[in-house]
């Protein structure tokens, strides 16, 4: 989730300007670049407990360590919140999950950098506070009451406002961990293209990257029980977008449908102003009965856009949403699937060959089953019935491949960007998520004991 952005307070008097917000995120394809997020939950080494936000070992202690590696910090009411540097952040998830906002960069080779020193960083730190962090897409152990809380205005607001809307939403804010890309468009026209293909494609992504098998200790039916969160968060803001797929989709259709997402906030001198459940529409008339007359300014805009959590995600840019964090591995490998999908004309065609005939029963059928079966579901392949998910996966690697080639971004060493997608083709060749083989260890070697997943899985 997002720290208030960096939007100029213009006045928004004209729909116009929201359109032109949102166009103005194109960019001639030498200009596309590759934005990686992960989270991660921290823990205490002695007992597994999640750190809280306050004390020695907590993390705001954890945030000004950091500072060392030439982070610059951010403060919210004299206490620091997050860091910027070089065009990336570190933020914290409402239960203090420690968010890396990767800079954009240019190739897989230099994210994978960027995330390897980030964690060596982070684990620098949490060394000399006896901390811990594991990539998973749930919090394995504790309960949500023993969760703690950061003091961050917009958490707040999102916390009494939630339970309204959904029965799980407070679970999502704070037991749930993803990895995701963040990629540019060339063009509405080109937008709309990867929109469809990356939308029609994410239970596919969600499925190989399922890793969320426990709640509290104990199995809990599921393979990406993260996914399973967002079909009870909030009706308004989340799903695959139906829209999208209809003829005339575009940007004015996405404004659309982001006037129609409730609001949560303004924030405003500093202070974060509860408009929760009220309308945008209103607000743009100067009608929003918490602000009085006030019209929304493009940051209020850029804030409100973040506040839509769909599969895929339209901002300045397109947010892949689907998986569940994990190793390091497969933190590259998620940016390494979509770029070799959807950076490559011949590969995004491809792409949407695989997927250009499924109809809305079908792709909601996809997203709302791989959160329990995975890459067992059951799935058409072109014309061929009686597939499976995995087979998806298998064809749809093939294209990511293949795109990744012809895109022929080397290292100082001569490889290519295709290497960071052997860990996700052995998923999907084995048909055995990372949330399979932990079920087996849990059955097996650890004998139900799920503390040893922080042993065995932390960075």
């Amino acid at each position: 989730m997002s720290s208030p952005s960096h939007v100029a307070d213009t006045p928004v008097t004209q729909r116009s300007q929201l359109l032109e917000y949102v166009a103005s995120g194109e960019k001639t394809r030498d200009q596309w670049r590759i934005g990686t997020e992960h989270e991660k939950f921290g823990f205490r080494l002695d007992d597994l407990r999640p750190p809280a936000f306050d004390g020695e070992r907590g993390i705001e202690a954890l945030l000004k360590g950091l500072v060392r590696f030439g982070w610059e910090p951010v403060e919210e009411n004299g206490r620091v919140i997050a860091l910027l540097r070089e065009g990336a952040s570190v933020t914290l998830e409402p239960a203090g999950q420690l968010e890396l906002s990767g800079a954009p960069l240019e190739t897989i080779h230099q994210t994978c950098v960027e995330l390897g020193t980030h964690l060596n960083e982070v684990r620098q730190v949490s060394d000399e506070l006896r901390l811990g962090f594991l990539g998973m897409g749930f919090q394995p152990k504790w309960r949500r009451d023993e969760m703690p809380w950061m003091p961050k205005g917009r958490y707040q607001i999102m916390k009494s406002y939630m339970p309204r809307v959904g029965q799980l939403g407070l679970d999502m804010m704070t037991r749930t961990c993803t990895v995701q890309v963040n990629l540019d468009y060339a063009s509405e026209a080109d937008m709309v293209k990867k929109f469809r293909v990356s939308l029609a494609l994410q239970p596919v992504a969600t499925a190989l990257f399922a890793d969320s098998p426990f709640t509290e200790g104990k199995p809990n039916g599921y393979l990406s029980y993260r996914s399973h969160i967002w079909t009870d968060t909030d009706p308004d803001r989340t799903g695959m977008l139906d829209f999208v797929f209809e003829d005339g989709f575009g940007y004015e259709r996405y404004i659309d449908y982001l006037l129609d997402v409730p609001m949560y906030f303004s924030y405003r001198d500093g202070v974060y102003v509860d408009a929760s459940g009220k309308s945008f529409r209103k607000f743009l008339k100067g009608e929003l009965d918490v602000l009085p007359g006030a019209l929304p300014t493009l940051r209020d805009w850029s804030d409100h856009m973040t506040t839509a959590f769909p599969e895929v995600r339209l901002k300045k840019y397109l947010e892949m949403r689907g998986a569940d964090s994990g190793p390091w591995s497969r933190l590259c490998a998620l940016p390494a699937f979509w770029v070799g999908l959807l950076y490559d004309d011949a590969a995004l065609d491809a792409a949407w060959d695989l997927v250009r005939d499924f109809g809305a029963a079908e792709r909601h059928a996809l997203r709302d089953g791989v959160p329990k079966h995975a890459l067992k579901l059951p799935a058409r392949l072109g014309s061929v019935r009686g597939a499976t998910v995995r087979e998806l996966a298998v064809e749809a690697l093939k294209i990511s491949v293949a795109g990744l080639r012809r895109r022929a971004a080397l290292n100082d060493d001569g490889i290519d960007e295709t290497r960071f997608l052997e860990t996700l083709v052995e998923i999907a060749e084995s048909g055995q998520t990372a949330a399979e083989r932990k079920l087996e260890l849990f059955h097996g070697a650890w004998k139900g004991d799920i503390d040893r997943v922080f042993g065995e899985f932390a960075y």
